[in-house]
């Protein structure tokens, strides 16, 4: 059965919006890295060797892609840890971040919590839930947003105020450059991939068949690895 993707009607095959999330990711991302620059991190912040990301599906990822952005300039190491306990190696001169949209995350609580009973640095970022609570409780910073959407497509949450705060202690260079040429591209590819615009000048269409029918494989070095 061949498909016309110019005659699919996407609402009812999108529940869940996730075009409307892509579409707003520029404006996501712009709001992100605003709020995150205006958040205070404490001064001892500035007194780590090393930085912990806990975190679970897309809040991992969020991780994952600020290390290896980080890979080449860091001079400190950035672990991501998808895991119920907190790596041996974590002390006072460690900053813990614990990452989670919903802040119910089951993982990201329980390494939190070994987090709390630690000396080292500790900060939150979510929308809310149990981890915003206990981390208000304990006199944690937390970074709370808000954002309805799945989690896998509030990437813009999960990476862009991480990797502010790592600039802002200066675990990586100065971003803000190469974060509005980001968000220029992303708003300039906005009309290009609308539903609205035929296959015959849609990227996003065209890539589409491309895929469909075969098994993609993706390959990168470095950080685009």
């Amino acid at each position: 059965m061949v498909v016309d993707l110019d005659k699919i009607k996407y609402q009812t095959s999108d529940p869940q919006d996730m075009f409307g999330c892509l579409k707003d990711m520029p404006q996501q991302c712009r709001k992100a890295w605003d709020l995150a620059g205006k958040f205070k991190l404490p001064d001892d912040f500035e007194a780590i060797n090393k930085v912990v990301i806990l975190g679970m599906g897309g809040s991992a990822i969020g991780g994952d892609l600020v290390g290896s952005l980080a890979l080449s300039e860091s001079v400190i190491p950035i672990i991501v840890v998808r895991d119920y306990n907190l790596p041996a190696c974590v002390d006072e001169k460690t900053l813990v971040v614990a990452n989670s949209y919903s802040g119910n995350t089951e993982e990201t609580l329980s390494a939190f919590g070994q987090a709390l009973k630690n000396d080292c640095k500790k900060l939150a970022i979510t929308t809310g839930g149990k981890l915003a609570r206990v981390a208000e409780l304990t006199g944690t910073p937390v970074f709370k947003y808000e954002y309805p959407s799945q989690p896998r497509a509030a990437l813009s949450w999960s990476l862009l105020p991480l990797l502010c705060f790592l600039q802002k202690l200066g675990v990586v260079k100065d971003k803000n450059k190469d974060v509005k040429e980001a968000v220029d591209i992303l708003t300039k590819l906005q009309p290009e991939i609308s539903p609205d615009v035929a296959t015959s000048a849609n990227p996003a269409k065209q890539l589409a068949w491309k895929v469909y029918g075969n098994i993609p494989f993706i390959y990168g070095a470095e950080n685009l690895s």
